[in-house]
Order: structure tokens, then C-alpha cells, then sequence
């Protein structure tokens, strides 16, 4: 089992940024991926960034050049750093683990940007 603990939400102003941590704990493998989704309130939920055990990274189109995914393994904690927010960006955002067999979500963090 593995539980995930988000923290960094917040309001923030359009242009802001904000930080997002979310750390593991429990029966983590070495290999895994971990990421965040976000969702807005009336639609899908969609992967943001995720990064893999061994730091390669993907983000999203909307995302890219804003925003950056970054672990530390030691710490098993996943970072999102978003900078340049925008009102588009408000939404509950999840931490995402993912290894061989099993997912896990966290339980979400409010991100609302204002104009």
C-alpha cells in the first residue's frame, strides 16, 4: 500500500506561482512513475506532468514552459513548480503514483488562480 500526501495549493493571482509537493510512503518500488492530474470543476480530470523513477518528464501542451515536475527519491516526494499561472489553471490537483499492477491518488489540493 501506498499512501500519497499532497501539500502547496492555494489562491494564488494570475502570473503568480505556486509549489505543489506530494510525498510517498509505504510499499514503493524503485521503478515507478509519479505525476498530477488536474480537474476542473465540471470536467475530466487530465494528466498535468509525470515524471519516472529515472527523472524523464512529460507534460501536457497547455503546461509546457509554465511548469515543471522534478522528484526527489530519497525524499519520495514529487515537486510541481508552476509559475506564470493562469484563471485556466484553477482546479483540484492530484497526486499521481503509478508502479508495475497498482495506482494510487492523493487526495487533491484546491489551485485557484484569480484575474
Amino acid at each position: 500500500q501506498v499512501q500519497l500526501v499532497e501539500s502547496g495549493g492555494g489562491l494564488v493571482q494570475a502570473g503568480g506561482s505556486l509549489r505543489l509537493s506530494c510525498a510517498a510512503s509505504g510499499s514503493i518500488l524503485k521503478i515507478n512513475v509519479m505525476g498530477w492530474y488536474h480537474q476542473a470543476h465540471g470536467k475530466q480530470r487530465e494528466l498535468v506532468a509525470s515524471i519516472t523513477s529515472g527523472g524523464g518528464a512529460n507534460y501536457a501542451d497547455s503546461v509546457k514552459g509554465r511548469f515543471t515536475i522534478s522528484r526527489d527519491n530519497a525524499k519520495n516526494t514529487v515537486y510541481l513548480q508552476m509559475n506564470s499561472l493562469k484563471p485556466e489553471d484553477t482546479a483540484v490537483y492530484f497526486c499521481y503514483y503509478r508502479q508495475v499492477g497498482r495506482e494510487y491518488w492523493g487526495q487533491g489540493t484546491q489551485v485557484t488562480v484569480s484575474s
